[in-house]
């Protein structure tokens, strides 16, 4: 007996899906999409009526089974895949096989990383440069100090020192090999609200060596009148010494001493790449060991040291060169304040150490006075500063004498942190 409707025969048992006219079971493959609305045109063989044991199937009027007129087999919202929104098994958001990532979370946590190793390396970096510091210059052994002004007041030395230089060196820098040291530079570095000032002070200067102590022997050593050049002072009795010449013959009050030998200097200059100077003229001095053509061009460690140290070879003698040392001492602070250097750690540690380790400076210097005293040098090269000479008024028995007004007058300019309008050649 067959129970099927009447045209529809038994192997049509065998079929899937819900009122497919195909002999083929549906799958996602091959089933056919059903319009909405009207059935399709044309001849075909009708449904079978609903009877003989043949369950109701859903109305698909509105593709659901609840009544409209589309049709909606499942595909469009990936029911047919056990997912909303048409993924696969497992996938998009609120999947249960992989949960969405935490981006939010990750980037905190990277920033923490981050933040944290960098504090840490700064951190490590200033006990690092600030173990490194030579503080030899006691100060407190200065006496009958100048009232302190506005601003603060470097005295930077230059000086011939060959502590821990081999002949190879010594031979390779023109460098000599005198026993002990003497200054070869100096200069006064004044920074405040109205720009920073960079004086050279010639070592011919004629000044008067005023009464002392000792810093090492503590013993009092009384005034004589005694004039001299200043380059004597720091030679008879040290940094102590030169700067109570200077305050006692100028009236200013110096705040941090800062002096670098022969191969620290040479050092520093071919730790940052050297130096790009515009040289003014040729040089060739067989004392200082220069042969440089006049113009552009970067200069190692080796031919900036000539270049500074050169005097004979210049028509103004130490007064040219003083001149020199000025602009390359604020060229090398600004190559050294580049961010190629700043932020390269390869050039960067390099730098610091070979010029930390060669730098003497007074007990209280920190690092911030050293940085602040490079920056200060930096924004004399960039034209925000100003540099000169001590203003020099002739010559007595050799030496160059200051001009008494004018070294008056840029004393109290400086002491009250005002802008210079005193100039020196």
């Amino acid at each position: 007996m067959n129970d099927w409707p009447e045209g529809w025969s038994g192997d049509n048992r065998g079929r899937y899906g819900r009122g497919s006219g195909s002999a083929q079971p549906e799958s996602a493959r091959v089933m056919r999409q059903v319009r909405r609305g009207a059935p399709p045109p044309g001849p075909g063989p009708s449904a079978p009526p609903y009877g003989g044991g043949v369950p109701q199937q859903p109305s698909y009027v509105d593709g659901q089974g609840h009544g409209g007129d589309g049709y909606d087999s499942g595909y469009n919202t990936g029911q047919v895949y056990g997912s909303p929104g048409g993924h696969g098994p497992g996938q998009g958001r609120g999947g249960p096989g992989r949960p969405a990532p935490d981006w939010r979370r990750r980037i905190k946590w990277t920033a923490i990383t981050v933040v944290t190793a960098l504090v840490v390396t700064t951190v490590g970096t200033y006990f690092w440069a600030d173990s490194k510091l030579n503080r030899e210059v006691d100060l407190s052994k200065v006496i009958e100090r100048p009232e302190a002004g506005e601003g603060t007041n470097y005295l930077i030395v230059g000086s011939d020192s060959r502590e821990g230089m081999t002949d190879d060196q010594k031979k390779d820098l023109h460098t000599g090999s005198a026993e002990g040291k003497r200054t070869d530079s100096m200069m006064i570095l004044h920074t405040g609200d109205n720009g920073s000032t960079l004086i050279s002070l010639p070592r011919d200067s004629d000044v008067e060596i005023p009464s002392f102590v000792g810093s090492d022997s503590g013993k009092t050593y009384p005034g004589t009148g005694r004039h001299t050049k200043l380059n004597a002072a720091y030679a008879e009795d040290g940094p102590e010494l030169l700067v109570r010449t200077v305050e006692h013959n100028t009236g200013l009050r110096l705040d941090h001493y800062v002096e670098i030998g022969f191969a620290g200097f040479a050092n520093i200059v071919d730790a940052v790449g050297g130096v790009e100077m515009d040289i003014p003229q040729d040089i060739k001095d067989k004392k200082s060991g220069a042969d440089l053509k006049k113009g552009k061009q970067t200069l190692n460690g080796e031919e900036a040291l000539a270049f500074v140290r050169t005097r004979y070879a210049l028509a103004g003698s130490d007064l040219d060169r003083t001149k020199n040392q000025q602009k390359f001492l604020s060229a090398l602070a600004s190559q050294v304040a580049t961010p190629s250097t700043v932020l390269n750690p390869f050039k960067l540690y390099p730098t610091m150490g070979a010029g930390l380790d060669s730098l003497i400076v007074d007990k209280d210097m920190g690092l911030f006075d050293l940085a602040s005293m490079f920056w200060a040098m930096k924004s004399v090269s960039g034209g925000e500063g100003a540099s000169m000479n001590m203003p020099i008024s002739g010559s007595v028995g050799g030496n160059l004498k200051w001009d008494d007004a004018k070294v008056k007058q840029l004393v109290q300019e400086l002491k009250n942190d005002e802008k210079v309008t005193v100039s020196g050649k």
